[in-house]
């Protein structure tokens, strides 16, 4: 499999950890030290050896960090994690409400008189440093560069990965990596930049068309690039890494060792365009008052899917909407009280990997039965794994790696019969989510401007969830790809081919967990017959096919509208879904997808 289902920290390895981190602050002279969740690379996941922040204190959140001091230990974790937090970490650790509490404010609170709080420069990017720099001003709070402290007491770190990179098939890519770099190049000399650094994996695959595996559930390798402006690039990635690519660089492409990157930097001439975001400390050291804060130049033209792009992910949702609809008709055959949610995940793996284009699952699949599935990012183990029970909601949120795509994909299904209080819920979920669907809006908005309307029907109810709308996706790539977010913090405009998740949710701690996700691909608008001539409009079009549990729907609260859609999409699954299906999921669905 590729999941497992190992218990990775728990909360009593915590307290001697922290407690030796703290022997090494006062060896250093500091009052502090900075431990985040991020990488060299600073990608949302991170590989086994780069597990500070789960290793130190037991959280494994894909977001958040800890701020360790002598008298308090900070881990701070957005909305998603603040139920999953409270279970993972030991009392020696204080859960913090982030970004409701800036970093800032707590240093300054916990150290009134000021003090020295030590980071590693490799894992946090410039534009991190620069902001709580100004809003530590004056505290007399000083951030000091310094070894990584946890590296030093981590005496069983796992090594770098070190696994092979594949060449990326032009027939799923739509464009060959000669020209992608030369149309990002001339962007640089149009801006008169010299050179662009990249660290972001996730880029440096798109650009080049390879893929890597240094990273779970992400076709990723580790390894920094500098684009020029004459289209040349140099690639600092482990030599290894790359034996199988004999014939896939051409003469613009020079491979390095990746211990040459810093100096290469420094010694760039001319404006340099990187990512102020993601770019580290202390490679922005390196670069002075060359670096240009341009943003990744692959961000933006990665994010627009081209038309193979598209193709291929599309492609990809109807074998995994087959797998899921095979394995939803498998689930309502087993009786309340008989299977378990590790029972789930399995079954779920094992219909996906019947395709022989499955790569990887696209993240740890999530299988919350009862009050687990109020743990957004919920991780079964076995002693975490629990029963689906008469009365249950099962969250089921899943995906696939498969060469010609990306898939994300949460159903939530009623074990045996579900209470009227879940199913009005569900039904205001499910209302957000298709209003989100059924959306047409003009060219140049974006997340923060019509986030809303995916909420509206929870929020009608004095209800919300902790978690953005969406997020965007990638094309055998990161399941989580930015900029573009449907979320009231993105300001990046929507663009076609741009492809996002829709997840509504609801969460009710210690009881119940719902989410529908479909993943939607931006669109030019068809004109109506009320259009003005001169607006140009963008709407969705649905690449995710499996249907919405029937039985957690109150038909009663659906306008007339709001069921059409419903039993369209409905039907357009039972087309598109049921030819591949085996004869026992044809006659389930058939049953799954009946006009309400």
């Amino acid at each position: 499999m590729y999941q497992t289902f190992d218990v990775t920290a728990r909360p009593d390895q915590g307290p001697p950890r922290l407690a030796a981190l703290r022997k090494e602050l006062t060896t250093e002279g500091l009052d502090g030290f900075l431990v985040p969740r991020a990488d060299a690379h600073q990608g949302e996941y991170v590989a086994p050896h780069d597990e500070r922040l789960s290793w130190l204190t037991g959280f494994t959140g894909s977001a958040g960090f800890c701020a360790v001091l002598q008298e308090i230990a900070g881990v701070f974790i957005d909305g998603r994690y603040r139920t999953q937090v409270k279970r993972q970490v030991a009392a020696d650790y204080t859960p913090v409400p982030w970004p409701d509490v800036q970093l800032a404010d707590w240093l300054k609170d916990q150290l009134p008189s000021g003090g020295k709080v030590g980071f590693d420069p490799w894992l946090h990017a410039a534009g991190q440093i620069t902001s709580l720099t100004k809003e530590l001003k004056g505290s007399g709070i000083a951030l000091v560069q310094c070894e990584n402290l946890v590296d030093r007491i981590w005496e069983d770190q796992p090594a770098p990965p070190m696994n092979p990179v594949a060449a990326h098939p032009l027939d799923y890519a739509g464009e060959s990596a000669a020209d992608k770099c030369a149309r990002l190049a001339k962007g640089l000399r149009d801006a008169g930049q010299a050179a662009a650094v990249i660290t972001l994996p996730d880029s440096i695959m798109w650009l080049l068309n390879i893929r890597g595996a240094d990273v779970a559930r992400n076709p990723v390798a580790h390894g920094f690039a500098i684009l020029h402006d004459d289209a040349r690039v140099d690639l600092f990635m482990a030599a290894e890494k790359l034996a199988g690519l004999k014939d896939h660089f051409d003469a613009s492409v020079t491979v390095h060792a990746t211990e040459d990157f810093l100096k290469a930097a420094a010694a760039l001439n001319g404006s340099v365009a990187a990512d102020s975001g993601t770019v580290p400390q202390i490679v922005a050291d390196k670069l002075g008052e060359r670096l240009i804060p341009a943003g990744d130049p692959c961000a933006l033209p990665k994010a627009r899917k081209n038309a193979a792009e598209i193709e291929g992910s599309a492609a990809a949702h109807l074998r995994d909407g087959a797998a899921i609809v095979e394995m939803l008709a498998w689930l309502d055959a087993q009786g309340p009280g008989t299977i378990t949610e590790i029972g789930v995940v399995k079954k779920l793996e094992a219909l996906r990997s019947a395709d022989p284009s499955l790569r990887d699952i696209s993240f740890e699949t999530i299988a919350g039965t009862g009050e687990n599935g109020a743990v957004m990012h919920y991780r079964v183990t076995e002693e975490t794994d629990t029963t689906l029970e008469d009365g249950h909601l099962l969250v089921m949120d899943s995906g696939g790696q498969y060469l010609d795509g990306t898939t994300d994909i949460t159903r939530t299904i009623a074990i045996g019969t579900p209470g009227e209080e879940e199913r009005a819920a569900f039904t205001r979920v499910l209302q957000g989510m298709i209003a989100m669907s059924r959306l047409r809006w003009p060219k140049g908005l974006a997340g923060r401007d019509i986030e809303c309307i995916g909420r509206m029907p929870l929020w009608l109810a004095g209800q919300d969830f902790n978690h953005g709308l969406g997020h965007g996706v990638g094309a055998y790539l990161s399941v989580h790809e930015g900029p573009q977010r449907l979320a009231r913090t993105s300001h990046v405009p929507f663009e076609p081919g741009m492809i996002l998740s829709n997840e509504p949710g609801y969460y009710r701690e210690g009881a119940f967990g719902i989410r529908i996700e479909n993943l939607l691909v931006v669109e030019t608008a068809p004109a109506l017959d009320t259009s003005d001539p001169e607006r140009d409009m963008l709407c969705w079009r649905t690449l995710t096919f499996a249907p919405v549990d029937r039985r957690l729907v109150n038909a009663s609260m659906l306008t007339a509208d709001e069921k059409d859609w419903l039993d369209s999409y409905h039907q357009e699954v039972l087309a598109k879904i049921g030819p591949q299906l085996s004869p026992a999921a044809k006659a389930w669905l058939d049953a799954a997808t009946a006009p309400l």
